[in-house]
């Protein structure tokens, strides 16, 4: 069975940092596409950054290009997200998930097969 494990959430305060990691477990993350989103209170699911299955090519929202960076490591089968510069408004509940859709759909969350439990991240003024 699949699963994606989330850690490294917690509180940062505006300017500062914090990494994400997304565990897998039960196949290997080369083979697919691994993406973070997140989900504010009382907004929609947002996608924030993809690593493509095919040569590790990495695409950004607008909104976090410049400031987060999304790797992966074979050895540990993990996928990363590093935030630096955050700001308030990356506060929300932050979520891996795995996919082997086309690179037209990358930011499309409904094609997603396996998510993460979600992970919070709050960022303070």
């Amino acid at each position: 069975q699949v699963q994606l494990a989330e850690s490294g959430g917690g509180l940062a305060q505006a300017g500062g940092s914090l990494r994400l990691s997304c565990a897998a477990s039960g196949n290997t993350i080369r083979a697919y596409n691994m993406a973070w989103f997140r989900q504010a209170p009382g907004k929609e699911r947002e996608f924030v950054a993809v690593i493509r299955r095919s040569g590790g090519i990495t695409n950004y929202a607008d909104s976090v290009k410049g400031r987060f960076t999304i790797s992966r490591d074979s050895a540990s089968n993990a996928v990363y997200l590093q935030m630096n510069s955050q700001d308030p408004e990356d506060a929300a509940v932050y979520y891996c998930a795995e996919g082997q859709q086309s690179t037209s759909a990358l930011g499309e969350g409904g094609m997603y097969h396996t998510w993460g439990q979600g992970n919070q991240v709050t960022v303070t003024t």
